[in-house]
């Protein structure tokens, strides 16, 4: 890359896959569409037809791999879920654990020296090494997009606790879904993976802690608290507040006097 003024310009390879590890140094990679600069340590995936430039800062340090995709398709043709998720360019710039960039690197080491020496069955060896390395990326790759989905998750669920919050009462399940831009199922399924309540019952307690603190530090009267949180009937609330207290509004309000 020295050469070349640490600049790679965008390209292709038609039938190569790449592996770009990165130990040291920064890399500002390119794709049809964005353009990112990382830190090490990192790991690219390019496959094939893939566009990719890359910029390199002077200290970067690393090991590139160029390997044609027949040889990964031969390996796991048995395991096809494997290769199938190596389609798309994947950057892997998260580690949980140091070892896992440090297994990543020993083995490119190992594929290296077995390349440049003629040891006996060479080739199975590289087959061997290639399908460890490739099933520890494929992990990686797995590992980040659960990663990225859980914190997708955590960002549409915090959203909607500030939803909750914030309304203006009654407010069905669908208004605060179309406020967030998704379905009602997809909003209650994001709150039983976060919570294990659905969305009316995080509404419900909601509410509910609001009216307990009413009952607890004002003395306005039960029909009071139940129009202040907008619900129309004040029955309603009190069987509401039984159904997840245990109490009633007035039994609340003694317990806490006692």
């Amino acid at each position: 890359s020295q050469t070349f003024g640490w600049v790679i310009q965008p390209h292709i390879h038609a039938h190569l896959f790449q592996v770009f590890i990165v130990n040291s140094g920064q890399v500002t990679f390119q794709e049809s569409t964005r353009i990112d600069t990382y830190n090490a340590p990192c790991i690219f995936l390019i496959p094939p037809t893939a566009l990719h430039g890359l910029t390199y800062t002077p200290n970067v340090s690393g090991h590139i791999l160029t390997i044609s995709e027949t040889i990964i398709e031969d390996i796991f043709q048995t395991s096809s879920t494997i290769w199938q998720s190596f389609h798309k360019v994947h950057i892997i710039h998260h580690f949980d654990e140091k070892e896992s960039f440090q297994a990543i690197t020993e083995l490119i080491g190992a594929i290296e020296v077995e390349l440049f020496e003629e040891q006996s069955e060479r080739r199975a060896m590289l087959n061997a090494y290639f399908a460890q390395l490739f099933v520890k990326l494929h992990r990686m790759v797995r590992q980040g997009e659960e990663q990225k989905k859980d914190n997708v998750t955590m960002s549409h669920f915090r959203r909607f606790q500030k939803k909750i919050k914030e309304a203006n009462y009654p407010k069905s399940i669908p208004e605060f879904a179309a406020e967030l831009n998704m379905t009602p199922i997809h909003l209650n399924r994001i709150c039983r993976s976060v919570s294990g309540h659905s969305a009316i019952q995080l509404v419900h307690r909601y509410l509910i802690s609001e009216a307990q603190k009413y009952l607890t530090h004002t003395t306005y009267s039960i029909s009071e608290i139940a129009y202040l949180l907008k619900f129309e009937y004040p029955n309603y609330f009190a069987k509401l507040f039984k159904k997840y207290t245990g109490v009633s509004p007035l039994e609340f309000r003694e317990q806490q006097r006692t």
